[in-house]
């Protein structure tokens, strides 16, 4: 081998690396929006109540938020690489599930799978480019990359729904994963070089156990607190067992000699400050996903296709400025980048609370585009510190650490907002009813059903000539309860501004520490000061 091959080895592999962290991240968030823009035709196809359907996201985001630190940990002590060709297939698997599903049973089997497999590749993706990249520097162009396919998943994923369902049924959205994930496996097989973290880690299974316990308790009381009552005794039970399992896990983690999540990440203020941000800004990004679908469906009576063009919209600027904001990273501090961004997707979110069913798309646009350009400097930023706030050595669990925080607030995202505006729209049903002039059997018809099933069922009924009527005062329900979740939305991400503005700090110096079995430049350990 000459010299120019020689050096131009290390590129090719981290070019192989970046492209296959991409892809990885691409699958990984492929199903979110897909899934999201098709809940309308899901419960149409298998008569899902408003409770099952949000478990439809829920059984893809909670696996995925509960595993992915031990998916981390597994990576760092048995090779990244094992692990992403695990996710790719797991996340193929589940795709397939859901493919042949004839009940939602089997839809919530096949999500959950697919949660499984991105759990795998969303930590080992991050942790792949910082032992590739070690530079923090240029890692941040790596990680710019890296978020711009997140992007790119969320973006197509209502184009690849949208033209699907306006041919095919719905179980059809699911059939791209499955080649791709295959594909992107036999690839991996060949251009990623196995890596490890240095020293040996062993699976903390207690502190697994209790996060898992604490995570799915919370999502479950959250989702049938919203379709029942708070106050019912499941519900109850649901989030003290959460709480329990919280603490429990804080306590483990503190007394375990190699633990899952290393509590003293926490401090460092950007590493606390981009994990907060992370699961609050998730919340209401996929919480706003699932609300705004439901919008264009429900309300403007929209094709899932004519649906994706708008939330298209949201998605293409980030996807857009993706990789110029990842050089951005290392020149301007993430304390301007981080709450400038979510500054300006508060006021975005804000700016929609008085849409309505006759709001045209060019109206609609501008401010979908703002949030996007909100979106764009928070997304890249957000990663690039949480991963660069620690010890490089420690880069893997910070990735994983932030993915999984960033998971727990999109599992509660649906679970919240869609929890606030069932009870919302609901309240506010017998009101529009009686001025849509409808009272009576009718009204009371119709309001039960509402209680029972759904606000998403009463679309669905047959009122004979009341029917418009009843649609009318449906679709200003609606619309009552989009709006305290638009409001939600922007107070907590004004919130996640302020955490940001406390918090962060400008990047300081790199040191750097010899760490055993690695050469100094590989074991630097960035740090952000004051």
């Amino acid at each position: 081998m000459n010299a120019t091959t020689t050096a131009h080895a290390p590129q090719e592999r981290r070019a192989a690396t970046l492209v296959m962290a991409c892809v990885g991240v691409f699958v990984a968030y492929l199903p979110v929006t897909t899934v999201s823009v098709s809940l309308p035709a899901i419960q149409r196809a298998l008569d899902a109540s408003t409770a099952q359907l949000s478990w439809v996201s829920d059984a893809f985001v909670l696996p995925m938020a509960a595993l992915i630190l031990t998916a981390g940990v597994f990576g760092d002590a048995h090779g990244r690489k094992k692990v992403y060709q695990a996710g790719l297939a797991l996340s193929g698997l589940g795709a397939l599930v859901a493919l042949c599903a004839q009940n939602i049973e089997l839809v919530w089997a096949g999500q959950a799978l697919a949660g499984l497999g991105s759990a795998a590749l969303l930590p080992t993706t991050l942790a792949l480019i910082s032992h590739a990249v070690p530079d923090p520097r240029e890692r941040g162009k790596f990680i710019g990359l890296w978020a711009t396919a997140l992007t790119a998943a969320l973006a197509m994923g209502p184009l690849i729904a949208g033209v699907v369902l306006d041919h095919f049924g719905w179980r059809w959205i699911y059939l791209l994963p499955v080649p791709a994930s295959l594909l992107a496996a036999v690839c991996a097989a060949r251009l990623l070089t196995d890596s490890r973290a240095p020293g040996s880690r062993r699976l903390d299974w207690p502190g697994q156990t209790t996060a898992a316990l604490a995570i799915t308790a919370l999502v479950y009381g959250i989702i049938e607190g919203g379709a029942t009552s708070f106050t019912a005794p499941k519900v109850m039970v649901a989030l003290s067992t959460a709480a329990v399992g919280a603490v429990a896990f804080v306590l483990v983690e503190r007394s375990s000699a190699d633990p899952m999540l290393d509590l003293s990440l926490f401090r460092s203020p950007a590493f606390t400050a981009t994990t907060l941000i992370a699961m609050i800004s998730f919340l209401g990004l996929i919480g706003f996903f699932f609300a705004l679908s439901l919008y264009f469906g429900m309300v403007q009576q929209l094709s899932t296709l004519d649906a994706a063009w708008r939330l298209l919209t949201v998605t293409v600027v980030p996807l857009a400025l993706g990789a110029p904001v990842g050089r951005l990273v290392h020149r301007v501090s993430p304390r301007l980048l981080i709450p400038g961004g979510l500054l300006v997707t508060s006021a975005a979110l804000l700016s929609l609370t008085d849409i309505d069913v006759h709001t045209s798309f060019g109206s609609l646009a501008w401010r979908l585009a703002l949030l996007g350009l909100g979106l764009a400097f928070v997304i890249t930023p957000m990663t690039a510190t949480a991963v660069s706030s620690v010890p490089f050595h420690k880069a893997g669990m910070a990735a994983a650490g932030n993915n999984a925080f960033r998971q727990v607030g999109g599992a509660l995202g649906p679970a919240i907002l869609g929890a606030l505006l069932s009870a919302k729209a609901v309240d506010a049903l017998p009101g529009h009813l009686t001025d849509a002039g409808l009272t009576g059997a009718t009204a009371r018809q119709v309001v039960e059903v509402a209680d029972h099933d759904g606000i998403g069922a009463v679309a669905g009924m047959n009122l004979g000539a009341d029917t418009p009527r009843a649609l009318a005062a449906l679709s200003d329900a609606f619309l009552d309860g989009l709006q305290l979740c638009l409001a939600v939305a922007a107070i907590l991400t004004l919130l996640a501004a302020v955490v940001g503005m406390l918090l962060l700090r400008r990047p300081g110096h790199t040191t750097t520490t010899k760490v055993a079995g690695h050469s100094p430049e590989t074991a630097e350990t960035p740090s952000l000061t004051g």
